[in-house]
């Protein structure tokens, strides 16, 4: 299988987990909910990880790939304030942890260019 036609099912299969993850442990991404969003961190936590569920299905069925993969990039940027509140949050957690909240920061700049990579090779089919 050609590398760009594995890289669609990987995203969606990160975006799966990810969206199971918000569901089966809700309590550690409330925590990153920014304080400024109105209503429940729960209901933002439990919101997040459906549109993470549905945008994997998306990117995984051909026929929505193109749209799903660009508006997966624009939930990659979306998010973006959640790890920053996360980020900000940690700064006295355990060494260990402060690493992990703010390596989470850049990581968002090579998942948008990800999902805006498969959106593009599939509109060039």
């Amino acid at each position: 299988m050609a590398r760009s036609e594995r890289s669609p099912l990987l995203l969606a299969g990160l975006l799966a987990a990810a969206g199971v993850a918000h569901f089966a442990a809700p309590k550690s991404f409330d925590a990153t909910i920014p304080r400024a969003l109105p209503g429940s961190p729960r209901a933002w936590t439990y919101g997040s990880g459906a549109v993470e569920l549905a945008l994997a299905a998306g990117i995984a069925l051909p026929r929505t790939r193109a749209v799903a993969a660009r508006a997966a990039a624009a939930f990659f940027v979306g998010v973006f304030p959640a790890n920053v509140q996360m980020a900000v949050d940690w700064q006295k957690r355990p060494e260990p942890l402060r690493t992990a909240a703010l390596a989470r920061l850049p990581l968002q700049i090579p998942l948008v260019l990800w999902a805006r990579g498969v959106a593009r090779d599939e509109e060039g089919r």
